[in-house]
């Protein structure tokens, strides 16, 4: 996932911050797991003056799932460590205020600027799956980037997620919380990657995962995803109807698209007018699974309700 230039000093800070919340004894309320198709909003960009930690409600609605960005094996950074940083009782009431308006929050995992292969999956599982139980958050996306890595060491990235994603639903149990990963859009392509990418992954754990915030963007020139049949039919196996025919449940298939061109280094902004026609059409072709938006502000309520239009069910 594209990362905004949101100063990382402070890292060092959150992670001290974060082993403090660690302490802590755990408050591990029944989490709030959205039903039908997930609408997901990234935050990682300071929110105005930067006193705010989540989006406002009144600019989300339509969404129900917002992901904090970023948690790094280091501790939490951006808006993950302003989150960490609220008294308990401040992030306790905020997650029954969204929650109550049918908002789910969840951490996003590592992103671009981290590469944690090089870790013991277990226990980064473990300490990521220790951060949701300690700051009161219904789940963890998991935004794994190690691009070089897939295509030069095969099977290496696909047996750390499996390993991850089977430590992290020890801790956090299906239907209790959200477990969602973020790949892009050409690790479904069968021949991608010498061991699979997330062909194997959905193979080895796709049951144990919700639904796929898949990024159809940073892509160019191909298969690049700007138009609606790259996005939804033909684009050398990653398209979202050719991932079906991978094997690939369809309904965990969220189609991620970012909020303007700022949003992006490579490539696959599609207006949000025109995607909402690539998305009736994949309503109309049995798909179901919801839009992913990367990021607020520039992403909101306007851009949603042009995505959706009337192709989901109110």
């Amino acid at each position: 996932m594209f990362s905004t230039s949101f100063s990382r000093l402070f890292t060092l800070c959150s992670a001290l911050a974060s082993l403090s919340v660690g302490l802590a004894a755990p408050h591990t309320p029944r989490a709030q797991v959205p039903t039908g198709p997930k609408f997901v909003i990234y935050t990682d960009a300071q929110i105005g003056d930067g006193s705010s930690v989540l989006p406002p409600l009144d600019q989300i609605q339509g969404f129900n799932v917002v992901n904090l960005a970023f948690l790094l094996t280091s501790g939490p950074a951006d808006q993950v460590a302003k989150w960490a940083a609220l008294p308990a009782d401040q992030r306790q009431q905020l997650k029954q205020q969204y929650n109550s308006a049918g908002v789910s929050l969840v951490v996003s995992a590592f992103g671009e600027t981290e590469h944690p292969t090089s870790q013991d999956p277990t226990t980064v599982a473990n300490n990521l799956a220790q951060f949701v139980l300690n700051t009161d958050l219904d789940g963890i996306d998991i935004d794994y980037e190690e691009f070089e890595l897939v295509v030069q060491q095969p099977g290496v990235g696909e047996a750390w997620l499996t390993t991850l994603t089977q430590t992290l639903r020890q801790q956090l149990p299906q239907g209790q919380f959200i477990l969602s990963h973020a790949p892009v859009g050409p690790w479904f392509q069968p021949t991608f990657c010498p061991g699979g990418c997330y062909i194997t992954v959905d193979k080895n754990v796709g049951s144990l995962i919700d639904y796929y915030n898949i990024q159809f963007y940073n892509q160019s020139p191909s298969p690049g995803y700007e138009d609606c049949n790259t996005l939804l039919n033909s684009a050398g196996g990653s398209s979202i109807f050719e991932i079906q025919k991978n094997g690939v449940d369809v309904n965990k298939l969220v189609i991620g698209k970012p909020g303007t061109t700022a949003d992006i280094t490579n490539g696959g902004f599609i207006d949000p007018a025109t995607l909402g026609t690539c998305i009736q059409q994949a309503v109309q072709g049995g798909w179901n699974a919801g839009v992913m938006a990367f990021q607020f502000p520039h992403a909101d309520t306007t851009w949603l309700s042009a995505v959706k239009g009337s192709s989901f069910a109110a």
